[in-house]
């Protein structure tokens, strides 16, 4: 049965010589894995540019009976990310971000509010002036998609973050999984950053590569391991 899908590309990995698997998250139907051409023919140089990372494409998907990757055929794109392709600070973060997706949403479920979140964050990435902050302002909208975000109405300054119960505190918890007082009070700087204020947030690279670590290890203790993620050095050398 063929269907017609909106989707965003996460991952490409080689299957055969004549054809590759993309792994993307679609409105109608979550998580999907679909067969694409390979090789250096004129139709796979055009489909690999249109499931670049982070794109938005829409496609027809042609199912198989009894098997669970799909067809992909007659792909366009839904908006031309023109930015995100020429700028390399943004198109590594595309990278980054769809690699860690790929690991978040595996075996994704559709969710409307999710798929809503991802399509606004990919326009925001193409149209900012600085890419530089945008990592973590999306971190934090994911962890709010995802139920996690930490509960920052206690906040005080001076007060300790809990890590594992997400809430700050005035002395450090028995688990001993907390963030002082100078890295509380980023989590709470984050939970007001937007993708229209982010610019205004002024981190060295040092300061943004520590608070990264700090959300990757809270997504690892709250809902999947972010600890192997390939293009977590080359995004550090760059942003």
């Amino acid at each position: 049965m063929d269907r017609t899908l909106t989707l965003i590309p996460l991952r490409v990995v080689k299957y055969s010589d004549r054809h590759s698997i993309l792994t993307a998250y679609s409105r109608e139907r979550g998580t999907v894995a679909m067969l694409v051409p390979a090789g250096t023919g004129r139709e796979a140089a055009r489909v690999r540019a249109l499931t670049s990372p982070l794109s938005i494409v829409e496609c027809v998907a042609k199912s198989r009976p009894g098997r669970d990757i799909m067809i992909m055929t007659a792909p366009r794109p839904v908006k031309v990310m023109n930015r995100i392709l020429a700028d390399p600070d943004r198109r590594m973060t595309a990278q980054f971000l769809a690699e860690l997706l790929t690991v978040v949403l595996h075996e994704g479920a559709p969710d409307e509010v999710a798929f809503r979140f991802l399509t606004e964050s990919i326009e925001a990435l193409d149209s900012t002036p600085s890419p530089a902050n945008f990592h973590l302002a999306f971190l934090y909208g994911l962890a709010r998609v995802a139920g996690i975000a930490p509960d920052v109405e206690g906040y005080r300054p001076g007060m300790l973050f809990d890590m594992v119960d997400g809430v700050f505190r005035l002395t450090p918890p028995l688990h001993g999984i907390f963030l002082e007082a100078d890295s509380a009070r980023v989590v709470e700087r984050l939970s007001r950053m937007t993708y229209a204020n982010m610019a205004r947030y002024r981190f060295t690279r040092a300061q943004r590569n520590d608070t990264l670590d700090a959300i990757l290890n809270y997504f690892t203790l709250h809902y999947t391991s972010l600890r192997n993620l390939h293009s977590l050095a080359v995004l550090r050398s760059l942003i």
